[in-house]
């Protein structure tokens, strides 16, 4: 197709802004004789760049305004708690509707372009509130879809975590339905991200979203809200597993993780950790004997399992 203007072109005029040309104004030669007022081009040239070089300030005031609302915002929501009423008040006014909840965002930025990262996240998700600070970005996601808002926002959640791996490691929280718990939101989504940043199976287990992520979800919210209490269930389940095998470098919990991973099957355990099947056997014995726990239990299974995942989660935490 032939780009070429339908007159020609009689002049022209850089549009200059802070040093750099950031467009230009094109006089177009019309039709017919002149006209009977002279007119100097160069001067109407000269005006319209200068009313373009306005408007596109008012335009960088305009956006710069909005990005200091929208990082005023998240970093009072990081900084303390905020009543529901006045983060409903204030993400409005962004664009941003809170009135049903949302979940927040945290991404590692390790991108040259960390800006594209956050135009990302607010061009897929409409109504979305991002912010750059520190080498990281924070964003919140509000609810989508009617009854299903919890698992519709987390699904699309994860495609904004997934989009965001060329520019570095993302996470999310829960869905939380009140707009007064964002500050507890963003402390979840931080310890989330901390975690699969040194995990990588929590990470994979919560990106393929096996069930083994739910669980992980309801000991992240509760390590927000009563950090001493999954602490304590710790200490109660497989922490004398986890010190056995510190003073002896023993595998007693690798192996005890490989059996509930294998559904309790001996000979699997086995075959994946390269040992004899009464080598596994005696381990799960010395489980046994250090927890009051019995692997082959379904209770004390569960209550197992869900100590080595409370493990993952504290391990840097824990004295050494």
């Amino acid at each position: 197709a032939d780009a070429s203007p339908p007159y020609p072109i009689a002049g022209e005029e850089p549009v200059i802004a802070g040093g750099e040309t950031v467009g230009v104004v094109v006089l177009l030669a019309g039709e017919g004789d002149e006209p009977d007022i002279p007119i100097d081009r160069d001067e109407v040239l000269r005006a319209a760049a200068l009313a373009a070089l306005a408007e596109v300030a008012v335009t960088d005031a305009r956006e710069e305004a909005e990005r200091k609302l929208r990082g005023g915002l998240i970093s009072e929501l990081r900084a303390e708690p905020m009543p529901a009423s006045e983060a409903t008040s204030k993400a409005a006014k962004l664009g941003c509707d809170l009135s049903r909840g949302a979940i927040t965002l945290v991404a590692q930025i390790e991108s040259t372009r960390p800006s594209h990262a956050s135009a990302l996240v607010e061009s897929e998700f409409e109504g979305s509130v991002a912010e750059l600070s520190d080498g990281r970005l924070y964003s919140i996601l509000p609810a989508r879809g009617g009854d299903d808002a919890p698992e519709r926002t987390l699904e699309m959640a994860g495609r904004i975590v997934a989009r965001l791996r060329g520019h570095g490691l993302a996470a999310v929280s829960s869905f939380y339905p009140d707009p007064a718990e964002l500050h507890r939101a963003f402390r979840e989504a931080e310890l989330v991200l901390d975690v699969i940043t040194r995990e990588p199976r929590i990470a994979e287990a919560l990106k393929d979203g096996i069930a083994a992520s739910g669980v992980y979800r309801l000991l992240f919210r509760a390590l927000i809200s009563d950090p001493q209490e999954v602490r304590s269930f710790y200490e109660d389940t497989v922490e004398p597993v986890v010190r056995y095998d510190t003073q002896y470098r023993s595998d007693l919990l690798a192996t005890l993780e490989e059996y509930l991973a294998s559904d309790c099957n001996m000979n699997a355990t086995a075959r994946a950790i390269y040992a004899h099947r009464h080598t596994v056997a005696y381990r799960l014995d010395r489980v046994r004997e250090l927890t009051g726990l019995d692997p082959a239990a379904t209770e004390d299974r569960e209550r197992l399992g869900l100590g080595i995942k409370a493990y993952r989660i504290l391990a840097p935490a824990l004295p050494r």
